[in-house]
């Protein structure tokens, strides 16, 4: 066992037990931070050194870097037995991710950076999904500026071979009135639309409801994203108010996926929207919203989440085949 697996795994485990964002996040600072370490035993107090490590990280770096299993991680694992093993099982099974971003929009990495490493992590695709014109703080997309991004997406996937496939997509701002903050005919053209809320999020019940109603009822949309908006890190933000069922009743009547948003600060939906949409029937995406290659690791977060209440790989989209997915998807629209 490899300190940056070690540091995955317990970032995943704490993840199960429901441990605060902050934890879990730490784990996975301490394995960014670990990535290129040379193989061999390292000494705590020299890990202890590295970038965004802390005392109790660089112990379990120092532990696993000679192989063994850390006594941090052993404690976990005995203390959540089997039944952990179902979410690390879909953490194995993940196939790809429908929701990243790059510098063409508010990531932080070129696209083709964004696709290795989805690629590097055992990915058959990936979504590129940078965002749509209406969010100009986020640098969103023009339909121009869309259309030439989509040549700049076949060019790499043409040099990343076989194994690995960049899908074309938004994240589309869901208007006031439902509608989508993109060309419709430029939207048939996509492999997956994302749809989010992004503005006027403290809405009326009433509105917000009608508004997400009309835009996961849309052929285009294969994807809600974030669905109440929430902030749980720092100074924090409050879900969006709406209902719930109608709009999860709807997800599944239209086969429109919902997102397990795997960012920290998000972790959208919370525990009992996620129960409701499960039990409504949805399909789920188990997507880390990635601005940064590091970020791809969280999915672990989503799936641990996901198979907390007994959700399989035939529900979540990001455990399937590309032709499965792109087949489903088209079924839909």
């Amino acid at each position: 066992m490899t300190p940056d697996q070690a540091l995955r795994r317990i970032a995943f485990l704490l993840e199960w037990r429901e441990a605060s964002p902050y934890r879990v996040r730490a784990f996975h600072t301490a394995a960014d931070a670990v990535r290129d370490l040379p193989p061999g035993p390292v000494d705590a107090a020299q890990a202890a050194q590295l970038r965004g490590v802390g005392p109790v990280t660089a112990e379990v770096i120092s532990q696993a870097s000679t192989g063994a299993v850390p006594a941090y991680l052993a404690r976990l694992q005995a203390e959540v037995g089997l039944d952990a093993e179902a979410g690390w099982d879909l953490v194995a099974a993940s196939a790809g991710d429908c929701h990243l971003h790059s510098d063409w929009s508010d990531g932080g990495s070129p696209i083709e950076d964004m696709a290795a490493a989805a690629h590097a992590m055992g990915h058959q695709w990936a979504v590129l999904t940078d965002h749509s014109p209406r969010l100009t703080i986020a640098h969103g997309l023009s339909p121009d500026r869309l259309r030439k991004q989509l040549d700049v997406v076949a060019a790499v996937n043409a040099r990343m071979g076989p194994d690995f496939r960049l899908l074309t997509g938004i994240e589309c701002d869901i208007l006031d009135d439902g509608s989508l903050d993109q060309d419709d005919d430029l939207l048939g053209r996509l492999d997956v639309v994302v749809a989010s809320v992004h503005s006027k999020l403290r809405s009326e019940p009433g509105p917000m409801t009608a508004r997400m109603l009309a835009a996961v009822c849309n052929p285009r949309v294969d994807v809600l994203g974030h669905c109440t908006g929430r902030i749980v890190t720092g100074r924090g933000r409050p879900q969006s108010r709406f209902d719930a069922e109608a709009v999860f009743a709807a997800c599944a009547r239209a086969g429109t996926a919902v997102e397990i948003n795997c960012r920290p600060e998000r972790r959208d939906p919370p525990d009992d929207l996620l129960l409701m949409a499960a039990t409504a029937g949805c399909l789920f995406a188990v997507d880390t919203d990635a601005h940064a290659p590091e970020q791809l690791h969280w999915q672990s977060s989503g799936y641990a989440r996901a198979a907390r209440i007994g959700l399989g790989a035939d529900r979540l989209i990001t455990t399937w085949p590309l032709e499965q997915l792109l087949t489903a998807r088209r079924g839909s629209r």
